[in-house]
């Protein structure tokens, strides 16, 4: 990368990997690392950039950035938004790390949907059983695929679905050439087989997926969730999937972590993952390198 920040910038990240790269990606910074629990380093406070953990747990990084007075932004690692609204002080930018992960977040979206349609779950638990029991499963090929979503995560979603013949329609917040706006949902849901939610949580997107819409979709329909957990009504779902109509495949869910007790592990049809689509090997330098670049633009253009 050439060209850089025109002065030192101090940057505080939660681990030794970040502050590696970091030093690697942006010329003329430095670090302070600040780990998930104990004593906070007291250069911390002097930072003009905060890169929190993946996985906001608590608020010891929003009551960090709080206590940041040179503080200008905080740098996610992740694509998504939502752990920080109404946690990020005046005057301070809020940047996510968008290009990070749409590769392993679109693998994900493939997997578990052919996991749906070819039952694998199913032969999984008669493999624990001991149990020879085939069955008739369903192809992808032919699928009739809507994807909320149009960034990055959604394009990388439809070029692999497209490879298994699979037409795939994008749905993102305005309609333009290869795109319909999300106005049109209502009168698409009814005409595909697979919805898959790949867009972030906001005011306007929570909730976006209720009972009336998941009651649009045809029989056998299945509904992959690789966005935020609240993008869709989890009792609304949870009903849905009982009467065995519809079938789903979540990696995000609302609550999250979802507890021991709830009904949502026990729901017929589904495939559920604990929010693993972007964690794979070599995320963590992949995440810190865009994050890097992030930064450095930042302060280029200042």
């Amino acid at each position: 990368m050439s060209g850089g920040p025109a002065r030192m910038v101090q940057i505080v990240v939660a681990d030794d990997e970040g502050a590696a790269v970091l030093t690697e990606v942006v010329p003329g910074s430095s670090t302070v690392v600040v780990p998930l629990s104990g004593p906070l380093p007291a250069a911390a406070l002097g930072a003009e950039v905060l890169v929190p953990p993946f996985a906001v747990r608590g608020t010891r990084f929003q009551e960090l950035a709080a206590r940041m007075p040179r503080l200008r932004l905080i740098q996610l690692l992740t694509v998504g938004v939502d752990q920080w609204q109404g946690a990020v002080p005046a005057g301070v930018t809020l940047s996510n790390c968008r290009g990070a992960h749409d590769a392993p977040v679109a693998e994900w979206i493939v997997a578990s949907l052919l996991a749906v349609l070819r039952d694998l779950p199913r032969y999984v638990h008669a493999q624990a059983a001991s149990a020879w029991a085939p069955g008739q499963a369903e192809t992808l090929a032919g699928k009739r695929v809507l994807v909320v979503g149009a960034g990055d995560v959604a394009t990388a979603a439809r070029a692999r679905l497209e490879v298994f013949g699979a037409t795939v329609t994008l749905v993102g917040r305005a309609a333009r050439h290869g795109v319909s706006g999300i106005d049109s949902l209502d009168d698409l849901l009814p005409h595909h087989d697979v919805c898959v939610l790949a867009i972030p949580l906001t005011d306007s997107t929570a909730g976006l997926i209720g009972a009336s819409r998941l009651a649009a979709l045809p029989d056998g329909a299945v509904l992959v969730n690789a966005g935020r957990g609240g993008l869709a009504d989890t009792t609304a779902l949870d009903a849905a999937l009982r009467t065995g109509r519809l079938r789903a495949a979540l990696d995000v869910t609302d609550p999250e972590p979802l507890p021991a007790d709830h009904p949502l592990w026990s729901a017929p049809g589904l495939l559920l993952t604990p929010h693993v689509a972007g964690r794979v090997a070599g995320v963590g330098r992949r995440a810190y390198t865009v994050a890097g670049h992030r930064i450095a633009s930042y302060f280029q253009s200042l």
